[in-house]
């Protein structure tokens, strides 16, 4: 079939690929003048396949209460007169139960997992180099309290069968050796062995060289005015430049996606969740961390990327704007050197990235109501992560094929199914 994929963020461009070899003519649609050049550019660059989880969670609307007065919060709202932030928002707070949590997580970890074993068998086939490392991801507890609450995640990794190991603070040290500089600030961590890290950057413009040689073609710097649709089918995509004709058409627009499918009747939950990052030059190695280590209390992941240290997180929530923060890169700073003082802050570059954020944290991936369009958006903070799975998922579903993994409960007709059941007390 003629496919056709908007967007070549890391997502667009796994999909490609897998479409490519899936055996369809391929063409990814992006405004930028080449791959990963917006959310996929800077991020925080580990591959959580066991530090997967949503941001809905059971204590969270407590939490954010005391997060928006901290000087360094890993929460930012900024609210303002808009239907959709407020909805999200309140689809948000419904998911933060412990019942909405489970299903949530084991549906994430499921998708994860199978990412994982997607990026080995990608990683086999084609050499791909992106600064990549396997040595697991660190989440690091400053207080007891952070300690004990790990014993949900524990509970759910246990579940699916994801390795995990729950340290002291010398086998945190034994881990990330840096840390015995700072191991009076630490009482333990959480270690999920099989997570990766790497640069998403180098990886999708790697990747979509390898998916050029299959084929697929780019069109670069092209707007997308909207699909063409014809008796209930996409027939194509509307371009600045003309109408492509498509048999299917896979959207991949991250935080953008809702904006395109709202003129064509689709309601996606999707929102953007602003986050941000600092790209810092090693001057120290024995200051700087191994792999990647989650600070809980910052919700900061600070992540090796060969000769550089990449610091990313917080949860901005203030629509559509992609302004720099300097109060943001404060506490990305005070993170990073609290911890892992081996490189020069002063040369570090700051970035920010629209998040696609559900509101289930699950993202949105399957067929929609018109027939040949299709979703794969909605990753939130993990599309580094789960893209490698949902461009096979997608690649079937496209195809007509079954999904190797279970995917029914993935797509967006998910948010109409819980309207429904809740409506009828089910």
């Amino acid at each position: 079939m003629r496919v056709i994929v908007l967007g070549a963020g890391i997502v667009g461009v796994t999909s490609a690929y897998q479409l490519a070899k899936a055996g369809h003519t391929v063409t990814v649609i992006d405004r930028q003048k080449g791959p990963a050049l917006e959310t996929s550019f800077a991020n925080a660059g580990e591959v959580s396949f066991g530090y997967c989880s949503p941001w809905a969670a059971p204590g969270i609307p407590m939490k954010a209460l005391k997060w928006l007065f901290m000087e360094h919060a890993p929460l930012i709202l900024r609210p303002k007169i808009d239907g959709a932030m407020l909805s999200w928002l309140l689809r948000m707070l419904a998911n933060c139960t412990s019942e909405r949590y489970a299903i949530n997580k084991s549906r994430m970890l499921r998708l994860a997992d199978y990412s994982r074993i997607s990026l080995a068998a990608l990683r086999k086939e084609t050499a791909i180099e992106y600064d990549q490392r396997m040595q697991g991801t660190l989440q690091l507890f400053r207080t007891q309290v952070q300690l004990d609450a790990s014993a949900k995640d524990v509970e759910a990794l246990a579940a699916d069968g994801i390795p995990y190991e729950v340290l002291d603070r010398d086998a945190c040290v034994r881990t990330e050796p840096a840390l015995a500089h700072v191991r009076e600030k630490i009482v333990g961590g959480l270690l999920t062995p099989k997570d990766e890290t790497g640069d998403c950057f180098k990886f999708t413009n790697e990747l979509a060289k390898k998916a050029e040689q299959l084929g697929v073609r780019f069109s670069w710097s092209t707007e997308i005015k909207g699909l063409d649709i014809e008796a209930g089918r996409v027939r194509g995509v509307v371009t600045k430049w003309g109408t492509l004709p498509a048999d299917a058409v896979v959207v991949a627009l991250g935080s953008y996606s809702p904006l395109l499918l709202k003129c064509h009747g689709i309601k996606l939950p999707v929102y953007p969740v602003k986050g941000y990052s600092l790209t810092i030059p090693i001057t120290d190695s024995s200051r700087a961390p191994e792999s990647t280590i989650m600070d809980e209390t910052f919700k900061i992941a600070i992540t090796r990327l060969g000769d550089r240290i990449r610091v990313g997180g917080m949860a901005e929530i203030s629509g559509y704007s992609n302004d720099l923060g300097l109060a943001r890169r404060s506490t990305l700073e005070h993170s990073v050197m609290d911890l892992f003082p081996g490189g020069d802050a002063k040369e570090a570059t700051f970035w920010s990235g629209l998040r696609p954020m559900t509101p289930d944290g699950t993202p949105a991936i399957g067929p929609t109501k018109i027939a040949g369009l299709f979703l794969n958006t909605g990753h939130g903070t993990l599309g580094w992560t789960m893209s490698f799975g949902s461009a096979r998922v997608i690649a079937d579903l496209v195809s007509g094929r079954k999904p190797e993994i279970d995917a029914t409960d993935l797509a967006v007709s998910r948010y109409a199914l819980s309207h429904c059941q809740k409506s009828h007390g089910g």
